[in-house]
């Protein structure tokens, strides 16, 4: 299994050897994911703290999301409480008139020191003082994905794009730039040959923004 996103980071070979040492094994066979939508700090490649909250663009890719997502059999929601991540979950989830499942471990990786600081440069290998080292940030994810999936499904988790490179490792499921997008809705189904992600078209954007664009990190 490879991560081949369009300008691949520094370290995510090293997220996919930790994923697949042991990998995740959910009981469903199918679920979605949704990064959250675009903050202001996703645009200019900064760091993020957990109150970062998200831009006008990106409340427009998750009222765009949800319209999206309106059509899935989604039973349960479950997000990151990251704001960022919290209020993506609540405007989907409003929509599907559920109420969504605040989980602090799938809030993003904590890069410490770094955080305030360009991310432009990203290598998930280092470990940056005061914050997660990867393996600790890759075992956080395992369990609570682990969690989150064996809540009544289809499941929905909303989270970060750290969550979805550490998800697709633990799955063994390819990423690419297709997937990586702000407030992208992902459905991961699992088949004879193993798990896959499909990115779920979106509906038209009314001011013709690409409501899926935003950087690969956070």
């Amino acid at each position: 299994m490879t991560l081949h996103p369009s300008h691949p980071a520094p370290g995510l070979s090293q997220i996919v050897r930790l994923g697949a040492a042991q990998p995740l094994d959910p009981a469903c066979d199918h679920f979605y994911f949704l990064r959250h939508g675009q903050t202001g700090r996703n645009a200019l490649r900064i760091f993020q703290d957990v109150d970062e909250p998200l831009s006008a663009l990106g409340l427009a890719q998750a009222t765009r999301a949800a319209e999206r997502l309106a059509g899935e059999p989604i039973r349960t929601v479950v997000c990151s409480d990251a704001r960022r991540a919290f209020d993506t979950a609540h405007t989907v989830a409003t929509r599907l008139d559920l109420v969504p499942l605040p989980e602090s471990r799938l809030r993003e990786r904590h890069f410490g020191a770094l955080i305030g600081t360009s991310s432009a440069n990203i290598d998930w290998a280092c470990e940056p003082e005061g914050g997660e080292t990867l393996a600790q940030f890759v075992g956080r994810k395992r369990a609570a994905l682990a969690i989150a999936l064996a809540l009544p499904g289809p499941v929905l988790v909303v989270a970060h794009g750290g969550t979805l490179y550490a998800l697709a490792a633990l799955l063994g499921v390819p990423v690419d730039a297709a997937v990586l997008g702000n407030a992208q809705p992902l459905r991961f189904e699992r088949d004879a040959d193993g798990w896959r992600a499909e990115a779920l078209a979106l509906p038209p954007h009314a001011d013709g923004a690409d409501a899926g664009a935003g950087s690969a990190i956070a």
